[in-house]
């Protein structure tokens, strides 16, 4: 097991050469980011807020990220019944900050709008309001998104990453699991309601410089546990330099549980990952052992030369154990929750 640095101070994100001032882990945004403090390039800045809402039936995810050479504004509705999604990615060239994302995740509005579009986050430090205007987004029809989100918990998971490569590159990301969700996503003449206990949304917010070419993975889940306790986790790994700590965290009615080091367990088929086979996911700490029954693979890939992305995000069924700081064991009987492992170049 690693040793795992919380943050408990509050102070800026990045020292006065651009370099990452403290790294570690805490479970609030207790270091303050400034985009105007980066030594990096302007060129080289990624600032996203992506919303996932979901239950068991169905789901919205929404992107809004300001990568600076190129925005990218994404919306994707699921289905698990029937197991499809669709999605519709609009890409803005030359952002370079215009997009004005907020500093702080506790509060400020995220927003773009064109002729093809209107899609904002707004938070008034309470309440946030998810909508998303989308017109021809799938089969000639629109997207219509109207949630409210609230109750966030106490806790969240937020980590400040460095890259031992390049030290004015910096990981500042946040993931609020469990947060409730209600409202209408509207398709054509298809209303998708969010309005059950287990509709929950995450928030992953992120700030930072990346180095070229990194594959990361991630896996979260948001859910309502038979007794009717919001239970949640966020794990990952894969880029940066995560000696200080892990993103790895087990939510469970509103208190974070730090956890050490996670793997993912992909299967192989022929030398190649085998994403809809059966997964699982272990820990070097023994508190995190579950086994992941794929329904659906989320796949995109882009090849644009310079630029090159391959996404795998895997919708699926989790069931298994994983136990608390103070050593109770929860138990997951086919709990929905999504893994994915993504290659950049970018």
């Amino acid at each position: 097991m690693s040793k795992q640095h919380r943050i408990i101070n509050k102070h800026k994100l990045l020292d006065e050469n651009g370099h990452v001032s403290e790294p570690g882990y805490s479970t609030s945004q207790m270091l303050e980011y400034d985009r105007h403090d980066i030594k990096a390039g302007k060129w080289r800045i990624k600032e996203w807020d992506y919303y996932y809402t979901g239950n068991s039936k169905h789901a919205i995810a929404m992107t809004i990220a300001d990568n600076s050479y190129m925005a990218l504004i994404s919306a994707t509705l699921f289905n698990f019944i029937e197991k499809w999604e669709m999605t519709q990615t609009l890409m803005i060239p030359f952002s370079f900050g215009k997009l004005k994302l907020p500093n702080v995740s506790s509060k400020g509005v995220t927003a773009f709008k064109n002729n093809r579009v209107d899609i904002s986050f707004d938070n008034d430090g309470k309440v946030r309001k998810l909508k998303c205007n989308f017109k021809n987004f799938s089969k000639g029809n629109d997207l219509d998104v109207d949630l409210v989100v609230t109750d966030e918990p106490k806790d969240s998971m937020v980590i400040a990453t460095p890259f031992a490569a390049d030290k004015t590159a910096f990981y500042y990301n946040q993931k609020i699991n469990c947060m409730k969700a209600r409202g209408l996503v509207t398709h054509g003449s298809t209303v998708y309601e969010f309005n059950s206990p287990d509709s929950m949304t995450v928030l992953d917010w992120g700030r930072g410089v990346w180095t070229y070419e990194n594959t990361w993975y991630w896996g979260s889940m948001s859910v309502v546990l038979p007794d009717g306790t919001p239970f949640g986790f966020n794990i990952g790994y894969g880029f940066g330099d995560t000696s200080a700590a892990s993103e790895n965290m087990l939510f469970y009615d509103g208190k974070a549980h730090k956890l050490s080091r996670t793997e993912f367990k992909i299967p192989l088929k022929d030398g190649k990952d085998d994403f809809m086979s059966p997964w699982k996911f272990t820990s070097d700490d023994g508190r995190f052992e579950l086994d992941f029954q794929p329904i659906m693979d989320r796949y995109s890939y882009a090849n644009l030369l310079i630029l090159k992305s391959v996404q795998h995000q895997i919708f699926g069924k989790f069931s298994g154990k994983v136990i608390l700081d103070e050593g109770k064991v929860i138990a997951l009987q086919d709990q929905i929750g999504f893994a994915e492992k993504v290659y950049n170049k970018f």
